[in-house]
């Protein structure tokens, strides 16, 4: 059974959802401390969401530099699947693992609803048991979820495949997002290993609990990338 680690900050809101969902998907979550230094084995990493270091200086700057994300950076540059929801995709753009960065919405207030997405690629360890095209729809929640990089950034990244998901049906309007990177709800690095998204897949995973159980399958993918690299 694969061992999927999850990482807690302090802050940290979504950990054990996200656990829970790993092990609805059928793997085996590891909990992670930031203090630690070592992985402890596990086959891929999840940074879950919430207010890591209560978004002093801004959201994720602190846990960027935290000691447990340097065994990430390495694991990450040897191919190991890492995927960022919303606080952990934050800090994944400031430990320069994903490009561009989280910004604070136009009005500065906390947005919390349900967004319709469509799913712009498959070929990431965290979205293969989807499909080009598909509409889904996950929570969003935060304060600081607008995506933002120079218009070459957004080029390269809509050029190489690397924008994973986009809100559809207005909702980035309705949230605030505008300029190249408008729309732009989730990307990956080039190798599609390393994913950062800001909806939430881990609180759609269960019949009754959540808009959907269309998050299930963010999970499902990362199993089964681990088994074709077996």
């Amino acid at each position: 059974m694969a061992r999927i680690g999850v990482v807690s900050f302090p802050g940290s809101l979504d950990d054990a959802q996200a656990a829970r969902a790993v092990t609805l998907a059928g793997g085996h979550p590891v909990r992670i401390w930031h203090a630690d230094t070592e992985l402890d084995g596990v086959d891929a990493v999840v940074l879950p969401g919430g207010s890591s270091y209560g978004d002093y200086l801004r959201p994720g700057a602190l846990a960027a530099v935290a000691p447990i994300i340097a065994a990430i950076r390495a694991a990450a540059a040897g191919g190991m699947p890492v995927l960022g929801v919303g606080n952990g995709f934050q800090i994944l753009c400031e430990a320069g693992l994903l490009p561009g960065a989280l910004v604070a919405n136009p009005t500065s207030t906390f947005r919390c609803l349900d967004a319709r997405l469509r799913v712009e690629s498959t070929t990431t360890a965290w979205t293969g048991a989807y499909t080009v095209g598909q509409r889904i729809t996950l929570p969003v929640k935060n304060t600081h979820g607008r995506y933002v990089a120079d218009e070459n950034t957004v080029n390269h990244l809509q050029q190489t495949g690397s924008v994973v998901l986009r809100y559809e049906d207005g909702t980035a309007t309705t949230i605030g997002h505008s300029g190249p990177a408008s729309g732009i709800a989730g990307i990956a690095d080039e190798r599609g290993r390393v994913v950062g998204m800001m909806p939430h897949p881990e609180h759609a995973v269960e019949p009754g609990f959540g808009p959907s159980t269309d998050g299930l399958d963010v999970f499902a993918s990362a199993l089964a990338s681990l088994l074709e690299t077996v």
